[in-house]
């Protein structure tokens, strides 16, 4: 998951500045797709501009911890350019971050957020560059209030989590229909987290290509581990979640290991369970251990990739996965992460030797996953 960072994190040391350098990594980890922020609702309203973005937050490393401008055109191009050359296919999805005007606020129908993934996907195409694309999400963990503040749920309270409401359906049924409408060979979705995966069960996500859920062993059991180690009161723009962290993780984690092991596998074993019962082969982007880390003192990486193996090893076994990460901290500002290169390909070859899911076969995303041009 490279997120926003793609392009966000382009200041010295910051991980991105060279692309060439950060894809080489990439590949040399044994990696072969990453997943991106596109900012259709950005280019869609002025693919030209250079756009003044908000930062999400001012304690993690995920994009700019303050303000920061971005030109989408022909960067994006550029970037996709780059990843066709090392043979590595680009996922599109979108936090709809914040610019200074808050243009996002205007995509309150279906069709608004549809023409935005349509004016991007035919840049994309007018530049011949459609072969790198994987898959497109249509909005990142919807309809969690942070990424969709233009969507209003009902009842309204129903942000995080809640994509099972008749209105939320509906709002995803329309977007993604009108952009296959467009682009029928591309696979769709949104992505989505939290515990409430039994809706794959109750709910008709026929019109959904592939399921990209995110799933942490933290936030199993309503956030059990987080309640242990203790909750910040305003996590976004302080260190007082890091803090915690680093008074608390290593001891609530070590008292009760196998606990917190079992119940990441359970839940693992369970979203794969439930995405069969909807017919869905399996992405997740973001994963396994914790949601929230970075290098900081005294918050060691160990255990993070102990439990991250685990997570991966239980997705592989369950043949369900089309596409798997071994974390969401598989990015070059993640040093402490990043440097073990030898564990990456651990994971990656344990990936690709994995079964893929016969759900695939009915997904657009079989033929997505491989490449059809000379190298």
């Amino acid at each position: 998951m490279w997120d926003f960072s793609w392009i966000e994190r382009r200041w010295p040391g910051a991980g991105f500045e060279s692309w060439d350098e950060a894809l080489d990594q990439l590949t040399e980890r044994g990696y072969d797709a990453v997943r991106i922020d596109a900012f259709p609702h950005l280019i869609s309203a002025d693919p030209q501009k250079e756009w003044t973005l908000i930062p999400v937050w001012y304690s993690n490393d995920w994009g700019s911890p303050y303000i920061n401008r971005v030109r989408l055109v022909p960067q994006l191009l550029a970037f996709l350019e780059k990843c066709r050359e090392k043979r590595v296919k680009v996922g599109l999805s979108t936090w709809y971050r914040e610019d200074r005007d808050d243009v996002r606020k205007a995509l309150n129908a279906p069709e608004k957020m549809a023409e935005c993934w349509i004016d991007t996907l035919r840049l994309i195409e007018d530049a011949g560059l459609m072969d790198v694309i994987l898959y497109v999400d249509l909005c990142n963990e919807w309809p969690g209030d942070f990424w969709a503040p233009f969507f209003t749920n009902d009842p309204p309270w129903m942000t995080w989590s809640c994509w099972h409401t008749d209105a939320s359906m509906a709002y995803m049924r329309k977007a993604i229909r009108l952009v296959r409408n467009a682009y029928p060979h591309l696979p769709y979705c949104f992505s989505f987290d939290g515990e409430s995966t039994r809706y794959y069960r109750e709910k008709d996500l026929s019109f959904f290509d592939l399921a990209e859920h995110h799933i942490w062993m933290t936030k199993l059991n309503q956030q059990q581990f987080y309640r242990e180690v203790g909750q910040a009161k305003d996590g976004r723009f302080t260190e007082e979640a890091y803090h915690l962290l680093s008074d608390h993780a290593l001891d609530v984690y070590a008292g009760k290991k196998d606990y917190w092991r079992a119940l990441l596998s359970d839940g693992i074993n369970t979203l794969a369970q439930d995405a069969k019962a909807a017919g869905l082969p399996l992405a997740t982007t973001e994963c396994w251990a914790i949601t929230d880390y970075k290098d900081y003192p005294m918050l060691p990486w160990d255990w993070v990739k102990e439990l991250c193996a685990l997570g991966v090893k239980t997705a592989c076994a369950t043949g369900q996965w089309a596409l798997i990460a071994t974390s969401n901290f598989a990015a070059p500002q993640f040093r402490g992460m990043w440097r073990d290169t030898a564990w990456h390909r651990r994971l990656t070859d344990q990936i690709h030797a994995s079964a893929l899911p016969k759900e695939l076969d009915a997904s657009p995303l079989r033929e997505t996953m491989q490449w059809h041009t000379p190298k």
